[in-house]
C-alpha cells in the first residue's frame, strides 16, 4: 500500500474507539466523576467518530483503490460495533443489576456499624452520633455509599 495514499484518520479513529472502550473499566471506573456517567469515554468516541468520518470520506474519493475503500469500511464498521458494545454494557446491562433489598431506605435508621475511615481509624455510628459538633450533639449522620472500584 502506498504510504502517500494511506490516510491515518481511519486507523486513529479505530484505535481511539478501542481505547475508549477499554479505558472505562481500567481507568475511568475508579473515579466517581467519570464512573457515574462516562462523559470522558463518550468524548473519546465522539473524536473517534470524527476521525472515522474524515477517513471514510477520503478513502471513498474517486481516485482511491478498492483496498482502501474496503479497509476503511471494515475499520469503521468495527468501530461502530465497539461503540455499540460500550453502550450496551455501560447503559443497558448495568441497569439490569439486581436491586439491593437489604440496604436501608431513605429516612430509615441505619443499623450500628464499625468501619475504618480513610485514615484507617475505626468509626462507629454510635460514636458519630454521641460526639459533639460545635458543642452540640449531632441530629443525624449522612451516610454516602459508593460502588466499589472493581
Amino acid at each position: 500500500m502506498n504510504l502517500h495514499k494511506f490516510h491515518w484518520h481511519i486507523g486513529a479513529g479505530f484505535v481511539l474507539s478501542v481505547a475508549a472502550f477499554f479505558s472505562y473499566p481500567l481507568v475511568f471506573a475508579m473515579f466517581p466523576v467519570t464512573r457515574d456517567f462516562p462523559w470522558a469515554n463518550l468524548l473519546f468516541f465522539g473524536v473517534a467518530a470524527g476521525l472515522l468520518l474524515v477517513g471514510v470520506r477520503r478513502a471513498f474519493a474517486p481516485d482511491r483503490s478498492r483496498q482502501s475503500k474496503s479497509a476503511s469500511a471494515v475499520l469503521a464498521t468495527l468501530s461502530v460495533v465497539v461503540f455499540g458494545c460500550f453502550v450496551f454494557f455501560t447503559f443497558i446491562l448495568s441497569k439490569q443489576l439486581p436491586a439491593s433489598h437489604g440496604a436501608p431506605q431513605v429516612g430509615q435508621k441505619a443499623p450500628d456499624f464499625r468501619l475504618a475511615d480513610m485514615h484507617g481509624t475505626p468509626v462507629s455510628l454510635t460514636g458519630l452520633l454521641s460526639s459533639p459538633l460545635k458543642g452540640k450533639a449531632p441530629k443525624g449522620v449522612l451516610l454516602v455509599f459508593y460502588r466499589g472500584a472493581w
